[in-house]
């Protein structure tokens, strides 16, 4: 393994595309882009790239950003500027500049070539990219250093999942020496491993370049007109023969056993996701102090339950297997598993099951909420039903396949 050296991390940028338009996540995507969605109750899902940067060690990161930007934008500016400039940490937002064509981002490798004067001013020798939508635990240093002993052009991080899934993803087959050799995009009939026959070991969107490499097949391929400009569809395929391109087996920084990675792609594996947070043992550790997740830390007091009225009322205040963030007041209602986002208020005698519940929303006394998605500001009526009819749901609000109620933000309930 290659020393760890100051020049490595001076020599290395960090690239985070972070303009995913989250189509599939909508109406959680209706106001802001995938990686801003809340998450896990006080998080964002681009809190979990980010935080495994810095808590590998990389502080010169530039976000590539292009849909629907301002909250994303105003989450890193209040939750992500405690980097020092002097030292030359940065996280910077890229907005799209137009300076080589007067059209957005046409694929993932067009956003980097778009600001191939990034690399310019800043002269890295190495070039981390990274999705800004995806839930994991990677410490990146342990690859670069793998990417230096191999001197490979582009390292590619992969891991094992279920033949069954892996349409979904670039599929990757690798020979002996764990160098890429062949590259499925999305394939109808995915290769599987030779000695797992049910399952592939696929690209997650996890890579490192060579920064001289990098800029040389981005300017090949932007003058491709038949290229999609992808790195997954184009890129990868194209070095294949002329680049050394190795592939990393992902080291799970969640030490939990199988190794987790998850591309929350569905409004359901959103759902699912987040209730693997209010398990008694989660999958995902948030509780893990070696490996912390930072966020926007608000201003908002403890979190409050009161009222035990244990008599023919019963009115009790009270969170049984859910996660509660600062600022709720549970009034006298019951919430079972369920995660509560900052400054939501429960009153009386309502009740809250299996819920995802969003910065500001009001559930009124009587109210019942069963299986939901509720985005920010949104007030539930008093004696108000959600997720006990679904047939009624549909008509006024999103209902998922398996069922999840989702109520877009700032929704108004008359």
């Amino acid at each position: 393994m290659t020393p760890i050296s100051s020049t490595m991390f001076r020599k290395t940028l960090t690239i985070i595309l972070a303009g995913g338009q989250g189509e599939r996540l909508y109406p959680l995507t209706k106001d802001r882009s995938k990686p801003a969605v809340p998450f896990g109750g006080k998080y964002r899902i681009i809190d979990f790239t980010l935080s495994n940067a810095i808590n590998s060690g990389f502080r010169k990161i530039y976000l590539i950003t292009q849909y629907k930007s301002q909250s994303l934008d105003t989450h890193i500016r209040e939750g992500w500027s405690f980097l020092n400039g002097e030292l030359g940490e940065f996280i910077y937002s890229i907005p799209p500049q137009f300076r080589t064509s007067n059209h957005w981002y046409q694929g993932t490798a067009d956003a980097i070539f778009q600001n191939l004067h990034i690399l310019q001013d800043e002269n890295p020798e190495y070039i981390i990219i990274l999705s800004g939508d995806h839930i994991y635990k990677m410490d990146y240093l342990k690859m670069l250093q793998y990417h230096i002993a191999q001197k490979a052009d582009l390292t590619v991080s992969g891991i094992e999942i279920e033949i069954e899934q892996a349409h979904q993803f670039g599929v990757m087959v690798v020979d002996d020496s764990n160098r890429v050799i062949e590259f499925q995009e999305k394939p109808k009939v995915p290769k599987p491993l030779p000695h797992k026959q049910d399952t592939c070991y696929v690209n997650m969107g996890i890579y490192i370049f060579s920064a001289q490499a990098l800029a040389r097949v981005l300017v090949e391929d932007a003058k491709k007109k038949d290229s999609q400009h992808d790195f997954g569809k184009n890129i990868i395929p194209s070095m294949l023969n002329s680049h050394k391109v190795m592939a990393y087996n992902f080291e799970d920084e969640n030490k939990a056993g199988r190794p987790y990675w998850r591309d929350i792609g569905t409004l359901d594996s959103y759902y699912a996701c987040s209730m693997d947070f209010v398990s008694v043992t989660p999958v995902f550790n948030l509780y893990d102090a070696d490996w912390p997740i930072r966020t926007h830390q608000g201003q908002y007091p403890p979190a409050k339950m009161v009222f035990n009225e244990t008599t023919e009322n019963n009115r009790v205040g009270v969170a049984l297997d859910s996660i509660v963030s600062g600022g709720c007041i549970i009034s006298g209602g019951k919430i079972v598993r369920s995660l509560l986002s900052p400054n939501v208020r429960i009153h009386s005698y309502s009740y809250i099951e299996e819920s995802i519940l969003f910065n500001n929303v009001n559930i009124g006394r009587h109210a019942k909420v069963r299986r939901a998605i509720i985005d920010k500001n949104v007030i539930i009526p008093e004696k108000y039903e959600i997720g006990y009819n679904l047939e009624e749901d549909k008509k006024k609000f999103f209902v998922t396949p398996s069922g999840i109620v989702v109520i877009a933000k700032n929704t108004r309930l008359d």
